[in-house]
């Protein structure tokens, strides 16, 4: 079955970077679009950024253009997700999502999740 686990999260002060990992099995990685998404407390499923199975394709929600970058690895059934210059409203919890096709990031399966924490 699909599984997807995330990895990288943790505290960081305003203007700090981390990198997100999320290592994938189950499926045919190289198939298949992926996303990441971030869940705030008390606040709904908000997608981040995709990514098409080439990784020719990227896209980007407004608020985390040019801090977030998304790439992947298909050699190794990985994505990432490069985030710099953070700031305390992308507090969440992030997830990795398996699209549905090679261009559709969008889907229904997601990991655990992994928290980020940006605070001073």
């Amino acid at each position: 079955q699909v599984q997807l686990v995330e990895s990288g999260g943790g505290l960081v002060r305003p203007g700090g970077s981390l990198r997100l990992s999320c290592t994938a099995s189950g499926f045919v990685f190289s198939n298949y679009g992926m996303s990441w998404r971030r869940q705030a407390p008390g606040k709904g499923f908000e997608w981040v950024a995709g990514i098409d199975s080439g990784g020719a394709v990227k896209g980007y929600k407004e608020a985390v253009k040019g801090r977030f970058t998304i790439s992947r690895d298909n050699a190794k059934n990985t994505i990432y997700l490069q985030m710099n210059n953070l700031k305390p409203e992308d507090t969440a919890v992030y997830y990795c999502e398996k699209g549905g096709t090679a261009s559709n990031w969008l889907g229904d399966d997601r990991g655990q999740g992994t928290q980020v924490t940006v605070s001073s």
